[in-house]
């Protein structure tokens, strides 16, 4: 049985968690955010897995295609504060090569959400989860039209660090 991940996210497996990932109150206006690349807005959270179930194709057996992980994570600012949380589900689409999953993320953050989906390589390596970027496909209220990238490293065991590129 392979072993379970930490996601994020939220991204996730999490964004996981989505996933994991500046103040929360912050989250929600413009001048908290750092510029990025071309004028972009940057948030970078930090992600702690809350809950995390997997449901294997073969229960018992080895990894397979069509394996799904759903999990939840805390999110946090630099100072500690809780922001928000994100949640998604993970699909493993491979399992030779290291193994991949493609996720589906949602980050619920002050003002809105966005809605992050793409594919994590490398699942199925020893060690720590593999770090990855995802596509920002969406987002609501603060967050209306998002577009840009979700970039994730894990920092700790069940520990995401998430830089979230908003294109303007």
């Amino acid at each position: 049985m392979r072993p379970i991940r930490a996601a994020c996210l939220g991204t996730a497996t999490a964004l996981v968690t989505l996933l994991a990932c500046a103040p929360v109150a912050a989250a929600a206006t413009d001048t908290d955010f750092a510029p990025g690349k071309g004028g972009d807005r940057v948030i970078t959270l930090i992600g702690h897995l809350a809950q995390q179930t997997r449901f294997p194709v073969n229960p018992g057996g080895s990894p397979a295609q069509g394996d799904r992980t759903v999990f939840r994570s805390d999110l946090f600012d630099e100072h500690g504060n809780q922001v928000g949380d994100t949640g998604g589900t993970c699909t493993t689409t491979r399992v030779d090569n290291g193994g991949a999953e493609e996720c589906v993320v949602n980050y619920n953050l002050p003002g809105g959400q966005l809605t992050v989906q793409g594919m994590v390589f490398g699942i199925l390596n020893p060690g720590p989860p593999p770090s990855f970027d995802n596509a920002i496909t969406g987002g609501t209220g603060a967050f209306d039209r998002a577009r840009g990238w979700v970039h994730a490293d894990t920092i700790g065991t069940g520990t995401r660090r998430f830089t979230i590129d908003l294109d303007r």
